[in-house]
């Protein structure tokens, strides 16, 4: 789905320094956490200007020097089983398919949809899954090549015209188990049926898509080349290319390398703001979503989770490792759903007065915080210790996306209030 789709601002150069500064200054106009300590604090970065900066590291979406760098998740498996076996359950494994091993379509062959005066329609055929639409006299029709999204929510479809992808206007719901409209496209009014059927995703547009949803799609060497992306997020696209990394530990023969040499990277050694950053490079910074401007306000942005994160007043200047997203999220196993599963996350921060040492007093949660590392108290909840999330950070209702999603703007909840941009 669309949580990868990018403002035309973010294509553009590289912001300077001073840019970033007066974002931060902004921010905190804006969210009311202005610096307390007078400490030189890290601030978040657009994804553009984290790949830019990592020349000699890695960074989710940044273009590999060529395909051949890239040795797939088997190989990973060869040292890595346990991990490798619980990552490709993951959604962000499953986060593309090729037409051919779309479950979602298998199990809906047939499907249609009407919107205005034209009527979609998907049906399965002996090459594979068509697409089309029609305004009642006339119809127009295409092969799906990609399925971008596990359709936990949601699933949209890629078609390919003239060697230029296109997204199709009508996705995969699961909450409706049927089409509507695909969401960004909402205040679209197609006029002709070249319009209905989908819209063009430029170079940039489609390379970001791809960037998010699968593994080796653009190199350096060869360009843009969907046709030899590994579909989903693979090892590879959070550590980098493997092939440098294969090779050492194949001359090593199981003796340990040397530290600083493996040839991988390794996401761990991040600071938390970088780390929430390094996970924004898909799901959004607060800098990505800052740029949209317009285009991210209301509960639709509730799916960019690190903007929401880093609104939150727990969140502060950030600094605090146990407030990231990796903190509450292995990116190697499924999503837990259970409310109750973050409950330690919460009160490793949020404990009770009588556990707090007499000598040394609690920290207020948006108190002093730098990149270096802190070590906060935030006070305990009179109302509970369980289920934290259920009440801190409510599902918030999708309506163009039929879905809900867990606001991560951590907060105290009251009845009646309007959502918090």
């Amino acid at each position: 789905m669309r949580a990868h789709r990018f403002s035309a601002v973010s294509t553009l150069a590289l912001l300077c320094c001073a840019s970033y500064a007066f974002s931060q200054e902004t921010r905190n106009a804006q969210t009311g956490q202005a610096s307390q300590s007078g400490v030189q604090v890290e601030i978040p970065l657009a994804t553009a200007s984290r790949i830019q900066r990592a020349k000699t590291s890695w960074w989710p979406t940044k273009n590999a020097q060529a395909r051949e760098d890239f040795v797939g998740n088997n190989a990973c498996a060869n040292c890595h089983s346990q991990k490798t076996a619980s990552q490709v359950a993951t959604p962000m494994a499953n986060a593309a398919s090729t037409v051919g091993n779309a479950r979602i379509l298998r199990d809906h062959p047939s499907m249609a949809a009407t919107r205005g005066k034209f009527t979609y329609a998907i049906w399965q055929t002996p090459a594979g899954f068509d697409y089309s639409v029609s305004d009642g006299e006339n119809q127009l029709s295409a092969a799906i090549r990609w399925a971008f999204g596990i359709a936990n929510k949601g699933q949209t479809y890629l078609y390919e015209k003239n060697g230029e992808y296109y997204e199709s206007e009508m996705s995969y719901y699961a909450a409706l188990s049927g089409l509507d409209v695909t969401t960004g496209h909402e205040q679209k009014r197609p006029a002709t049926l070249d319009d209905a059927l989908g819209t063009l995703q430029d170079p940039p547009a489609a390379q970001k898509c791809f960037a998010c949803h699968t593994t080796g799609a653009t190199t350096v060497n060869g360009g843009f080349a969907p046709q030899n992306a590994m579909p989903g997020v693979t090892c590879e696209a959070c550590h980098g290319p493997g092939g440098a990394h294969v090779i050492l530990m194949q001359q090593l023969q199981g003796e340990a390398a040397a530290p600083g040499t493996l040839q991988m990277f390794n996401p761990r050694a991040l600071s938390p703001i970088a780390s929430v950053d390094f996970c924004g490079a898909c799901h959004r910074t607060w800098t990505d979503v800052y740029e949209m401007q317009s285009g991210a306000t209301g509960p639709v942005n509730s799916r960019f989770q690190p903007y929401r994160l880093e609104n939150s007043k727990c969140w502060g200047e950030g600094g605090d490792a146990r407030l990231t997203c990796v903190a509450c999220h292995d990116p190697h196993e499924p999503l837990q759903h259970d409310s109750a599963a973050y409950d330690q996350k919460c009160l490793a921060c949020h404990f009770a007065a009588k556990r707090q040492s007499a000598t040394k007093p609690a920290v207020a949660l948006n108190s002093v915080s730098s990149s270096a590392g802190v070590s906060r108290t935030g006070k305990a909840c009179p109302v509970a210790r369980t289920r934290c999330t259920t009440c801190h950070m409510p599902k918030v209702n999708v309506a163009v996306m039929h879905s809900d999603f867990t606001d991560h703007r951590i907060r105290i909840v009251r009845k009646g209030e309007r959502y918090p941009d």
